[in-house]
């Protein structure tokens, strides 16, 4: 049975630093495209940052609001993908979703992920 957990959630201070991690079991993370969503209250869920399966080069591709301050990444070894998120801003504010598809390109889109994870929540303190 194919499964995402996220986990890292918690916490966040202004400019602070956060990294979440997404274990996959069932398949393996590098034949399929992996993105991470996040989801705020009273707003649609959004993507975040994506990254290819190996044949797709692992092409990376993130939203414009995330730019520069969040890195996504993927043990092999581990099976777990990764989004280290720094600089953080009270509008990161929001539950964080790891999410899996058979495909080559990533893409920031909804509907093109079929595997989902149950969420992690990322709180701003000030």
């Amino acid at each position: 049975q194919l499964q995402l957990v996220e986990s890292g959630g918690g916490l966040a201070q202004p400019g602070g630093s956060l990294r979440l991690s997404c274990a996959a079991s069932g398949f393996t993370l590098d034949t399929y495209i992996i993105a991470w969503f996040r989801q705020a209250p009273g707003k649609e869920r959004e993507g975040v940052s994506c990254i290819s399966s190996e044949g797709g080069s692992s092409i990376i591709n993130y939203a414009d609001s995330v730019k520069g301050r969040f890195t996504i990444s993927r043990d092999n070894a581990k099976n777990t993908a990764y989004l280290q998120m720094n600089s953080l801003k009270p509008e990161d504010t929001a539950v964080y979703y790891c999410a899996a598809a058979r495909g080559i390109y990533c893409s920031l889109h909804l509907y093109d992920y079929e595997y989902w994870g149950q969420g992690t929540q990322v709180t701003f303190s000030s």
